[in-house]
């Protein structure tokens, strides 16, 4: 048995603390573990490799819609394996020198291999046991399989198979209708495949504003079949194509036929491969790790970050996650976690991004005659108009009485970068409003789309009203 000071589990957002660790207290003995490669998911196979994929196809819509401002423009050619070849070489580069760095380094012992839980404290890897007062579980989430009749006969995509790709095919059917369905729907589409996305549920991203999943449906439309509230039963192969039959509440069936299918409904715990119950290590009915607002796992000492905890599966959460444990672990500090404020984009096309609350969970918690509803349409900026944009968005959700920001939903160019001018507002003591409100912006640029939302402020009902005249909302 070897004996360590702190055990790592994982090498994404588990690493970040290593060297702040080590200052804090230099003798510490060290033990490094993840059984894929190292870098974590989001380098290895999320965020990083997938982003890599959709700037390309970003580039062909707006070549392809260059023709509504009069510039002729033909995509001659898209290399597909080119594309794939880009993106696998940056990421397997990045990989490499982790891996060098770990194996490579004389303070740390890195082990590479599936770890499991054989009593509290102690970690089987292999032949190895390993034991340490303080573990850190950072383990990270894999594709959810749904229950599919024949699933289990035929060849199929996840969101990790997808990255090894060599040839593009000519159709595909995503299966789910959630952000991994929208950001891969919208590259294959825009790289020439014909998509199909099936959702279970009523609408596509179902996660974000009512009125912004509609107008998402509407612009995805012209490059996807998009079919909701249907769920998919079965599937099986036969001469070369794969046929997903699906039905909806009513018992309508529908059928499609299509070269390859990618399942995207959604991540699901990994944590079973730890033992966690051999560790005294609680998780929930899902099989996510139970923590507290600490992130202290039920075992003490025992600290779990990231994807495993299951409270938002976000690479800017487990790296927000990797601060508060540094703080409580290793500073002895009393660090209570804050989601109030976490921020999400979806990569699609267009693009969505939205932080703090919905406007039903602000309804509840806050009551409607409280709030205020800012609202303003790209179009009606100088930038905007200029970019001939229609349809798209900013939604702020504010609280009368103290100017709080209690959520802002974005829908258009650019959302995962004009949501930043509010998110850091959302931290600040004191009217939140008010900085933004009494700031200049740059014009004509799509920021002031943000600030004019804050000063076009509606009550709810008055709000809807707008919605349903724009056709966003039925009336």
């Amino acid at each position: 048995m070897k004996e360590y000071d702190l055990i790592i589990v994982g090498t994404g957002s588990g690493m970040n603390y290593v060297g702040s660790i080590l200052q804090q207290n230099p003798e510490m003995k060290i033990a490094v573990v993840d059984k894929d490669e190292p870098g974590g998911i989001c380098l290895t196979r999320g965020c990083i490799p997938s982003k890599m994929l959709l700037y390309p196809a970003e580039l062909v819509r707006e070549i392809n819609s260059a023709q509504k401002l009069g510039i002729s423009a033909k995509i001659e050619d898209i290399d597909f394996k080119s594309i794939m070849d880009r993106m696998r070489n940056a990421i397997h580069s990045d990989i490499a020198l982790i891996r060098e760095g770990l194996e490579s380094d004389d303070v740390m012992d890195y082990y590479h291999g599936v770890a499991r839980f054989i009593a509290p404290y102690t970690l089987k890897i292999g032949n190895e046991t390993l034991k340490a007062p303080m573990i850190f579980l950072c383990t990270g989430s894999k594709p959810f399989m749904p229950p599919i009749e024949g699933l289990d006969k035929i060849a199929y995509l996840t969101s990790d198979e997808v990255l090894n790709m060599e040839s593009l095919p000519e159709s595909l059917v995503i299966v789910g209708a959630g952000y991994i369905a929208a950001e891969y729907g919208h590259f294959f589409s825009a790289m020439g495949c014909k998509v199909t996305v099936i959702g279970n549920g009523p609408r596509v991203l179902q996660q974000e504003e009512p009125e912004i999943s509609n107008l998402a449906k509407r612009k995805m439309e012209q490059y996807l079949d998009i079919h909701t509230g249907y769920r998919v039963v079965s599937v099986r192969e036969y001469n070369g194509m794969k046929k997903v039959t699906a039905i909806n509440s009513e018992g309508d069936e529908i059928s499609i036929e299509a070269e390859q299918i990618l399942l995207a409904a959604g991540r699901a715990s990994n944590s079973d491969i730890l033992h966690p119950d051999k560790g005294d290590v609680g998780t929930d009915e899902n099989g996510w790790i139970r923590v507290n607002g600490n992130l202290e796992t039920t075992c003490k000492n025992v600290w779990a970050f990231g994807d495993c905890n299951g409270q938002h599966l976000f690479k800017h959460v487990g790296n927000y996650e990797s601060t508060v444990v540094f703080q409580n672990a290793i500073l002895r500090q009393d660090i209570k976690v804050s989601y109030h404020a976490v921020p999400h984009a979806v990569f699609s096309w267009p693009e969505i991004a939205g932080a703090g609350l919905s406007e039903a969970e602000a309804i509840e918690s806050f009551g409607e005659e409280s709030i205020s509803i800012g609202f303003e349409e790209f179009e009606n900026t100088g930038k905007g108009l200029a970019m001939d944009l229609h349809d798209y968005f900013v939604k702020v959700i504010i609280e009368d009485n103290t100017q709080q920001i209690l959520g802002i939903h974005i829908i258009g160019p650019q959302a995962s970068v004009l949501i930043h001018q509010v998110i850091p507002l959302m931290y600040v003591d004191g009217p939140q409003t008010h900085p933004l409100v009494h700031s200049m912006d740059i014009h004509p640029s799509l920021s002031e789309v943000v600030k004019r939302a804050f000063y076009s402020q509606y009550s709810i009902g008055e709000y809807h009203m707008i919605l349903k005249e724009k056709g966003i909302e039925k009336s």
